[in-house]
């Protein structure tokens, strides 16, 4: 018996909504880079982005557990000599919720080209609107 390989023409994508609030930052990440990625299809393929398309939707609401809220940092280098900037996750989920949820879900990813393509279909928003009703999106509930 033959092992079965997806071919990129062949993928059926679909859009899911997914509601951040009172979700934990890190069970929420790793489940949406396995949608990201494909994990939840039977046709998974490691080296095909069988993936669907993921919007986050309440993005603000997101939680840390224990001090991680103050004790995390987010460091990051404005591209100029000494400029390595760190901020704490407190600052970073008052100013830009849908950063930190990026950055968790793209540490969950290939780190290549195939990463970055995945990491495309991500869509993250702070309110519960988004701009993607013409896609039809289902609501997808995680494991509790």
């Amino acid at each position: 018996m033959k092992t079965y390989m997806a071919k990129p023409a062949e993928v059926e994508r679909k859009w899911y909504v997914i509601d951040a609030s009172g979700q934990t930052l890190g069970r929420l990440a790793s489940e949406v880079a396995a949608i990201l990625r494909g994990k939840h299809k039977a046709i998974y393929t490691p080296h095909i982005d069988t993936g669907d398309y993921v919007i986050i939707i309440n993005a603000e609401h997101i939680q840390l557990t224990g001090n991680k809220l103050m004790d995390k940092k987010y460091r990051y280098h404005t591209g100029y000599i000494g400029n390595l900037k760190e901020v704490d996750y407190k600052t970073l989920l008052e100013r830009k919720p849908e950063k930190a949820i990026e950055l968790a879900v793209q540490g969950m990813l290939p780190h290549n080209r195939l990463g970055r393509a995945m990491a495309k279909k991500l869509k993250v928003y702070r309110g519960s609107e988004h701009p993607h009703q013409a896609q039809k999106p289902e609501v997808r509930e995680l494991r509790a």
